[in-house]
């Protein structure tokens, strides 16, 4: 296989077009057409549909992308980090996160890689949906619960839960419905809780819908209702009798996860940033992240 035609086939993938990828490359757009007409040639396989206006991979070019793209960044970093003579990580690593892991504890991990990897260019975007890691450029995403992907592989870093809390002023009617403060559109007329006595129903009412858990924090704190939420976001005001805990939700356990492309040679960036979490969390723990986010 001709590996120069190869990497003009993925400089095309990765822009999404012939224009695109000269304009990016200053290459001849003519010159990358043929070089990429030639492999699929050789490999007597079709790897684009071409249409009037755009251009998609078909699906055994989208499996050849995903798995030469990767091989190809790879040996492109180690002839770099070789003809330096340094083994210092660098280069551009892009991380996708959940919302409330961005804003309570990825500022502070970002600054400190960073500081450890000075020749790292991090980017780190928040998005709650399942990003495309391939087609949108992704090196690392952390997800919670994620579905199994068979593209990907990753490790799981943090344990948590759901507990229902209130502030103590929030009356515990015995059968009237407790007001309750949700996310976005959740639908919500029972929860049920584990304490050790064993488990109840709780009729609730939604009073107020709120797109953020801290926010959905704030407003229980401020008395609005009694809400659902991780315990590393609320176990510091349970201690101190700011919340009251009315249990844990029962079935809500929560795992984060860092997932990346399935490849033989791990990004040494990448790798770099798990080992990071790994000193961060250590065992995991609902408590490590609470008291992570306190220090």
């Amino acid at each position: 296989m001709d590996l120069l035609a190869l990497a003009d086939f993925i400089l095309v993938a990765r822009h999404g077009g012939f224009g695109k990828a000269a304009r990016a490359a200053l290459r001849p757009k003519a010159t990358l057409s043929r070089r990429v007409a030639e492999l699929e040639a050789t490999l007597e396989l079709r790897l684009f549909e071409r249409g009037l206006r755009d251009l998609k991979l078909t699906e055994e070019g989208r499996a050849l992308f995903e798995r030469a793209g990767a091989l190809l960044t790879e040996l492109e970093e180690t002839a770099s980090t070789i003809a330096s003579g340094s083994a210092e990580v660098r280069g551009r690593l892009r991380i996708s996160a959940p919302l409330l892991f961005s804003q309570t504890a990825m500022g502070r991990l970002a600054a400190q890689f960073v500081r450890r990897h000075p020749a790292v260019r991090l980017e780190v975007t928040t998005d709650d949906r399942a990003v495309d890691m391939i087609e949108e450029g992704y090196d690392l995403v952390i997800r919670v619960n994620p579905s199994p992907d068979a593209a990907l592989v990753g490790r799981a870093f943090l344990n948590d839960r759901l507990v229902m809390v209130s502030s103590p002023d929030v009356p515990r009617p015995a059968t009237a419905p407790i007001p309750a403060v949700v996310r976005g559109s959740e639908v919500a007329d029972i929860w049920t809780v584990t304490t050790p006595g064993g488990r109840t129903e709780v009729p609730v009412v939604p009073v107020l819908r709120l797109s953020s858990l801290v926010m959905i924090r704030d407003a229980v704190r401020a008395g609005a209702g009694a809400a659902r939420l991780p315990l590393s976001l609320v176990s510091r005001d349970i201690a101190s009798g700011r919340l009251i805990s009315w249990g844990d939700v029962t079935g809500s356990e929560i795992t984060l996860w860092a997932l990346y492309p399935s490849r033989r040679l791990l990004n040494a960036r990448v790798s770099a940033f798990l080992g990071l979490l790994r000193e961060a969390f250590p065992n995991g723990t609902p408590e490590e992240l609470a008291a992570y986010l306190e220090d």
